[in-house]
């Protein structure tokens, strides 16, 4: 009797980090100015026609100040998304957003099982950053959401935002600078500053990461903005790939950049960065599967179809009301029976 072909259920994933999204007249940060509503309605409207773009089935946000904005951008794109979650920017009084720092959030339209934030590092892992102290606890919190699809699967989703390569200077508690930033040595230090609270979190997160995934067999995919790229030493800290290259059972709790696991029938184009900076294309923003994913796996459950950029707006010019990130889509592929 012959085998009987696998059917498959598809599951489109997206990932996005929205420059400061945030109600309008509202101060986010104290350097610059709040949206003017008319500043508002253009923002929402250009994110909604992303969204509609994108039309995925779950989505990962990131610089996110208010939940509500991201609700109407939702609203704005046409797009039923029954679950809306930016924990630490709700709107709900007394709360009134995120403060300091914005956050991440994911929505989507499969059932949630279970979402978690993850703030503080596991013992063990805090850092002494110069001039700072220890560095305990991610700046932009991990969003873990535990969704089922409608043939019963559960599959692990993340969003993150680690921390920026944007120097780290000192400031007081008004936040005015306390070191002088045109002095180049201390630019030097700063960046260090930022490189080991970035290496740090990337670090917690992996081992978010190990205790999620070793001999779980739930698929997981980790998305959003790295801050640096796919072969880079924080990313791969987070993802783990090289050591599958010498130990075969790495790939238990091993990541994969799902832009290289596509199928052999996709479309690879030479467009593959989500960022710009000071001229040069980055891939800052990704996608990352677990083993679940991998063609000749044990533990296969899918496959990879495709991986899509969204980033032509960057070449449109500054303005505010869009993001200077692009976008990036993958297909994936779970089977059924």
């Amino acid at each position: 009797m012959p085998d009987i072909p696998p059917n498959f259920a598809t599951l489109f994933l997206a990932t996005g980090n929205l420059l400061n999204l945030a109600l309008p007249n509202r101060i986010f940060y104290e350097n610059q100015d709040g949206y003017t509503q008319q500043e508002y309605e253009r923002k929402i409207a250009w994110t909604g026609e992303r969204f509609r773009a994108l039309n995925a089935d779950v989505l990962a946000v990131q610089e996110v100040w208010d939940e509500a904005a991201l609700k109407d951008c939702i609203a704005a794109s046409g797009l039923r998304y029954d679950f809306v979650a930016v924990p630490g920017a709700e709107n709900i009084p007394p709360a009134q957003g995120a403060q300091g720092t914005p956050r991440v959030g994911i929505a989507t339209r499969l059932h949630v099982e279970d979402v978690r934030s993850f703030t503080e590092f596991q013992p063990g892992f805090v850092v002494d950053v110069p001039g700072l102290g220890p560095h305990t606890r991610f700046e932009r919190p991990p969003l873990l959401a535990t969704l089922r699809m409608k043939h019963g699967q559960l599959v692990h989703v993340m969003s993150v935002h680690l921390k920026s390569k944007r120097p780290k200077f000192l400031q007081d508690a008004n936040g005015n600078a306390v070191e002088d930033r045109d002095d180049r040595k201390v630019a030097v230090r700063a960046s260090l500053r930022s490189l080991l609270m970035r290496g740090a979190e990337a670090a917690a997160l992996r081992c978010i990461v190990i205790d999620l995934m070793r001999g779980s067999g739930t698929p997981l995919v980790v998305m959003g903005d790295f801050n640096d790229n796919p072969h880079s030493v924080t990313t791969q800290l987070v993802a783990a790939t090289s050591d599958v290259a010498y130990d075969k059972a790495a790939r238990d709790v091993a990541l994969f950049n799902a832009y290289e696991m596509q199928g052999e029938s996709a479309l690879k184009k030479d467009v593959a960065y989500s960022h710009i900076h000071q001229g040069y294309p980055e891939v800052l923003d990704q996608i990352l599967v677990s083993e679940e994913f991998m063609p000749g796996s044990h533990h296969n459950l899918g496959d990879v179809r495709r991986v899509d950029y969204f980033n032509d707006h960057l070449h449109e010019g500054r303005d505010r009301s869009r993001s200077d990130h692009g976008f990036v889509r993958a297909l994936l592929r779970l089977r059924t029976n």
